[in-house]
């Protein structure tokens, strides 16, 4: 059985970044790019995951080049990995080597170890090597798709820095380099964790079900802070949407929460949102409007129509973003992440909410469905163009809620609900896209007003205004189709069955 000392870094990245060059780095001749590797790893784990609450992992992996078990130990911030060869390598269900199976006995005892979860990885792997072309680290490009049961499938991409025959410093002068490049530390400890972080039992409670999507998106709000204070303005964008899935989450399980124990939290993450939105919004409607005179023939783009576009919203993009820095430096965000941590920590869950959530999920989805239904009725019952423009918001934001209980709900009830929020999505994005249209109609006229004032010829503005308009009667004429697709409240139950 050999034995070895990991030590890594682990980064999260985006489908679309590219690999940085590292050959500049100090030691570092250059970097040479390896073969492509598809891995295949089976994790095993008692049923209550005993191991991985110890931060050990067990594995069975195969497609890579060192195929076998691997037994990785905690060793202060490194990890001990321990290999053991596969005794029969067609054999899928080949039981755990009995030396490994000893080295975790203090863990385990005598309960039955059985698969966790399983993960395929495609890796693309770079060397960096000095003047003698010793490997002094590997750099793995993953792409990690999960399985942890029926109908749970995550994907995601990483990074993974891990030294060979280089000093422990090499990984701190490569992260300012791979973070420049897009990459954000791991909120996750390993990727068997981070697969495994949603994960509930059978006899799961509803509050359990409420704090593991808390907590995951808790980790995701702190990793994304750091990407907004770096610079990028995705980290504006993700941490918003981190904020509106606890805030929606806690809006559709307060039936199961003690009394007004959600309400102030959702006022502050409430806060959260307002304070990011003036970026967020400034970037979406900047690009949408960069990308609509871009597509317009030359002839009809009177003016410096971009420029005013890209000076204005750039300037607003600039001062939201600005404006979310001082206040994430300040007391209230601060307290507002301790209070959420507290909340993970101890749900303030109603006797309802003790109860298994393959019991209560589904009444919780109905009362978000009936609230979508209700506020689709009142669409049907407005007038004017803008009555109608504020009644489909509305309903967007009653689908955006029930898309994110039904994905909270998915590790207990599976396909069905996965299903559900997937619906409940499509409405979310055409209404969300029509929404873009009424802002981008503010936006123009406000553009047009400023341009006239200035000399500048408005045509191109109105154009653009023209063209919205045209695009909204579109997205609302799609909207039935969507919303039909959702099923009936009175039937919610026995669809979510199958």
């Amino acid at each position: 059985m050999e034995q070895h000392l990991e030590v890594e870094r682990k980064y999260d990245v985006d489908a679309v970044v590219a690999v940085p060059d590292l050959s500049g780095l100090p030691g570092v001749a250059r970097v040479v790019p390896t073969e492509r590797l598809d891995q295949l790893a089976t994790y095993v784990d008692t049923a209550d995951l005993s191991l991985l609450g110890a931060r050990v992992t067990l594995r069975r992996r195969v497609g890579g080049v060192d195929d076998g078990w691997h037994l990785k130990l905690p060793a202060g911030e490194a990890r001990t990995e321990l290999h053991h060869p596969i005794a029969d390598p067609g054999d899928a269900d080949e039981p755990v080597p009995a030396p490994l199976r000893d080295r975790v006995r203090a863990i385990v005892g005598d309960r039955r170890l059985m698969v966790s979860a399983q993960l395929r990885t495609l890796r693309a792997v770079n060397r960096l090597l000095d003047v003698d072309g010793r490997v002094l680290a590997e750099l793995c490009d993953d792409r990690v798709e999960a399985r942890t049961g029926p109908g749970s499938v995550e994907r995601w991409r990483e990074w993974e820095l891990e030294l060979v025959d280089g000093p422990p410093e090499l990984l701190d002068l490569a992260e300012p380099v791979l973070r420049a490049a897009g990459a954000r530390p791991s909120a996750s400890a390993s990727k068997l964790a981070r697969a495994l972080a949603g994960r509930l039992g059978p006899d799961a409670t509803t509050a359990a079900v409420l704090r593991a999507y808390l907590t995951a998106h808790l980790q995701r709000l702190q990793a994304e802070d750091g990407r907004l204070r770096s610079g990028d303005q995705e980290g504006v964008h993700q941490m918003r949407i981190a904020a509106r899935r606890m805030r929606s989450a806690l809006a559709s399980y307060a039936p199961v929460l003690e009394d007004h124990a959600d309400r102030e939290l959702r006022e502050e993450l409430r806060w959260l949102g307002e304070v990011l939105a003036p970026a967020r919004d400034a970037q979406v409607i900047r690009q949408r409007l960069l990308d609509q005179v871009g597509a317009q023939p030359d002839v009809l783009v009177l003016g410096p129509v971009s420029r005013r576009i890209d000076d204005e919203l750039g300037a607003a993009l600039r001062a939201g973003r600005t404006s979310a820095v001082e206040e994430l430096d300040g007391e209230r965000y601060h307290r507002l992440l301790g209070r959420l941590e507290s909340l993970v920590g101890d749900v303030p869950a109603r006797e309802t909410g003790r109860r298994r959530a393959a019991e209560m999920l589904p009444r919780l989805l109905r009362r978000d469905l009936r609230r979508v239904r209700r506020r689709h009725r009142a669409y049907l019952g407005t007038a004017g163009a803008e009555e109608r423009d504020r009644a489909l918001h509305e309903v967007r934001k009653a689908a955006k809620r029930l898309r994110y209980a039904a994905e909270s709900a998915t590790p207990v009830l599976g396909d069905r609900a996965a299903t559900l929020s997937a619906a409940a999505k499509a409405v979310q994005d055409v209404l969300g896209e029509h929404q873009d249209t009424v802002v981008a109609r503010r936006v123009l006229r406000d553009l047009a007003l400023h341009a006239d004032a200035e000399g500048e010829n408005g045509f191109t503005f109105g154009r653009l205004h023209a063209l919205e308009e045209r695009r909204a009667a579109e997205l609302a004429a799609r909207y039935p189709q969507t919303y039909d697709d959702l099923p009936t409240a009175r039937g919610l139950r026995s669809w979510l069955r199958g």
